[in-house]
This record gives structure tokens, sequence and C-alpha cells, in this order.
């Protein structure tokens, strides 16, 4: 059985390797991670690097999304419409911080846990 997905997306390209590579640290490689972040040198996000990094992270258990700020969610579900009809209905953004909702989203997800499991658990941290 496939561990569930998890993709960081932020404005930072640096934000978004930090996160990853926090995660890598603290959880393994039992858990499909990707990240993305930046836009053509600066800040920013971009959908095709969204669905990029959703297709490195993809696991048929599905892919949990950790963002920044509001564009990157907004930038985030659109990426996820763009996906075939079979894929998207197993990706979702999860309210929640990013590096620690990461990092909560991994650990649950690497103990096989489903993907409403692995959302619900991240956005538990949220305010």
């Amino acid at each position: 059985m496939s561990n569930v997905g998890i993709v960081i997306v932020s404005h930072s390209p640096d934000v978004a390797k930090g996160a990853a590579d926090m995660v890598r640290q603290m959880v393994g490689e039992e858990v499909p991670l990707a990240w993305c972040g930046g836009n053509e040198g600066g800040l920013g996000t971009d959908v095709a690097e969204i669905i990029a990094a959703i297709d490195r992270a993809w696991s048929e258990a599905g892919v949990a999304i950790l963002v920044d700020l509001g564009g990157a969610e907004t930038n985030s579900e659109m990426a996820i419409e763009l996906l075939d009809e079979a894929r998207r209905g197993r990706v979702v953004v999860c309210n929640a911080p990013i590096v620690e909702g990461a990092v909560i989203a991994a650990t649950e997800a690497s103990g096989g846990s489903p993907l409403d499991v692995v959302r619900a658990t991240a956005e538990e941290l949220s305010p």
C-alpha cells in the first residue's frame, strides 16, 4: 500500500525547500514528497510548477498540499482543477501552517493513514 504524498507550495523557494528538508529529516523516505516555490527568480507561485510537484509526489493514496499564502492556495486549487478527473478527487489543499502542517501530515501519512485523516490531522493545527 502506498502512502499519501505531500506537496509544499510557498512563494519562496527557500521556504518550500526548507520545509521539505525538515519533513525528510523527521519522517524519512516513506512519504512521496515534492516542493515548489518562487516565480521567475522572485517570489510567487506557478500553476504548472504545482502540477509538476503533484506529479512528483503522486501516490494512489492521494496528495496533500500545504501552502503558505492565499496566492499559493488559489494556484494550488487551479492546479487541482487542471488534473485529469481520475486524479482530481485525490488531491487536497490543507488549511494548516506550512511547516508544522507538512511535518504532521507527513508523519500521519508515513503510518499509512488515508488522505482524509492526513488532511484532518494537519488542519487540527489551524487556529
